[in-house]
């Protein structure tokens, strides 16, 4: 029987954790592994070290057609920030792998870089090392970041409990929306704000910082594949169900709600946070808003509210198989 991507994850998460067994051992130990936005690091220390890593393949994940060579640099590395914002931590190192075609323009390798460096440089981050291979099918970039969280703080996504509001950063399904323009082969400038939320993703890492000072989010991961399926992830991370309402989503107006349901590539967080220290949250951090989207029930059923009726929330968000 052919597996999909969630069961592939949970398969190898769970003969990882058979064979790794307790530790007993002195100095960095994993508190946590496979199932979450980056691995949690501890040892004796006053921090956490939070790890992730993230692949781009060409024909995959991009096209070079439709993406400047910086963006890519830009998004390369976002998605490993965003992994660390939504632990709630600091960036502090990154490690890149780059596969590249035989006879690559050396002026895409450097606008490439550009991209990349303006975004490490404005998060305090370092290009700490990686590899170069050759690539006979396209580009490919491999991300490692690593990061920082105090102890104990990083926020996990199996900490939502009934009761809790569900919350999201940003606005919904731009990203969506922008690949689908080009898919169109429609004609438009490619630094226009139509594409940025597709080309240039801001990782949220104050926001994630600030909910983690303050101690506010009980779970908490980033909106990469879509609202659909990471919110069905947080929820089986937390062994929780959920029910959320399809008109408080945050999108534009010209932006179908499926985009923001299902898209993808936003790169915003989805966290949730006890009612009780709910009203602590505040319209906007940062300059992003924060809205309130939905409540974790009991169960496991996922439940959207649309036109006034309750129906079956559809997973629908992006998996590689």
């Amino acid at each position: 029987m052919k597996l999909t991507e969630r069961q592939f994850v949970e398969k190898l998460r769970r003969a990882a954790r058979r064979r790794m067994g307790a530790s007993t051992r002195r100095g960095l130990h994993l508190r946590q592994g496979i199932g979450d936005d980056c691995a949690v690091l501890s040892g004796a220390g006053k921090y956490d070290l939070l790890i992730t890593t993230d692949l781009m393949l060409e024909g995959v994940h991009f096209r070079r057609e439709w993406q400047q060579a910086d963006s890519l640099g830009h998004k390369v590395l976002a998605r490993g920030l965003s992994d660390i914002a939504a632990m709630g931590g600091i960036p502090r190192h990154a490690f890149l792998s780059l596969a590249l075609p035989r006879g690559t323009d050396f002026r895409w390798v450097d606008q490439f870089f550009a991209g990349l460096f303006r975004l490490a440089e404005s998060n305090g981050v370092t290009l700490a090392g990686g590899d170069t291979a050759a690539s006979m099918s396209g580009v490919v970039a491999d991300i490692v970041v690593i990061g920082e969280a105090p102890r104990r703080k990083a926020i996990l996504r199996s900490g939502a409990r009934p009761g809790d509001e569900i919350w999201v950063t940003g606005v919904l399904g731009g990203a969506a929306a922008g690949l689908d323009l080009l898919r169109q082969g429609k004609r438009i400038a490619r630094r226009t704000q139509t594409l940025r939320p597709l080309f240039y993703p801001q990782p949220r890492l104050s926001i994630g910082r600030w909910l983690s000072r303050r101690g506010l989010a009980s779970a908490m991961m980033d909106l990469s594949d879509g609202l659909s399926i990471d919110l069905a992830r947080l929820c089986q991370a937390s062994g929780v169900g959920a029910c959320i309402d399809a008109d408080a989503i945050p999108r534009l107006r010209r932006t179908p709600l499926e985009y923001a349901l299902h898209g993808g590539e936003d790169f915003e967080l989805l966290f949730t946070v006890s009612a009780r220290r709910a009203g602590k949250i505040p319209t906007q951090v940062e300059g992003a808003r924060l809205t309130r989207i939905g409540q974790i029930q009991r169960g496991r059923r996922l439940r959207l509210i649309r036109a006034g009726r309750e129906e079956v929330l559809p997973v629908l968000g992006f998996e590689h198989f």
